[in-house]
């Protein structure tokens, strides 16, 4: 990845697919807000999705979303009424091609709550998956420990589990955006 081409302010779109290589899910927005050695951080809100049986609905609030380069998981920080939830997605490092972030969903999620407690979520559908697309071991191995990693980054409050850095992206979020309009 180039990262001189990457452009603070500039709207990617998303493109989740599956193991099989067929696309799972997308959405119409993600504003790169900040760049970082090993991740880069988008935000959006009441963004377009797409579901891959065509069905499309819309964000609710505003989102801060964390895309790593090496790390098998992105992480989607909600900015709600009654505090951040953090929806974690256990998939592929990302790629950016043609102005689009780029990744494989390993259908494992961890949904995070306001008071640091949080949820494996979707444990049937991985394995479910992991039969039906026949993960190998090697991806097996990587997200079972990328899954204690994203963990222990809860418990130890980094990077976007750290009190205030949702808020602050938002915050970010809001200015440019209010300048590109």
């Amino acid at each position: 990845m180039n990262i001189e081409k990457l452009e603070i302010g500039k709207r990617y779109s998303i493109h989740g697919y599956k193991h099989d290589g067929k696309i799972h899910r997308t959405w119409d927005e993600a504003v790169l807000l900040e760049i970082h050695e090993d991740y880069l951080i988008f935000g959006n809100e009441r963004t377009k999705v797409t579901e891959s049986d065509g069905r499309t609905w819309r964000t609710k609030e505003p989102a801060v979303l964390y895309f790593f380069y090496k790390n098998w998981y992105n992480i989607i920080g909600q900015y709600k009424t009654n505090g951040i939830y953090y929806y974690c997605n256990m998939a592929s490092p990302f790629i950016i091609e043609e102005d689009t972030i780029k990744y494989i969903d390993y259908d494992l999620d961890l949904r995070v709550f306001p008071d640091g407690s949080f949820k494996v979520l979707d444990r049937g559908e991985y394995k479910y998956h992991k039969g039906l697309m026949k993960y190998p071991e090697s991806i097996d191995k990587i997200l079972k420990f990328e899954l204690t990693n994203l963990i222990n980054m809860v418990k130890q409050k980094e990077i976007s589990f750290r009190p205030g850095e949702v808020e602050k992206y938002c915050n970010l979020y809001s200015k440019i955006k209010g300048k590109n309009h």
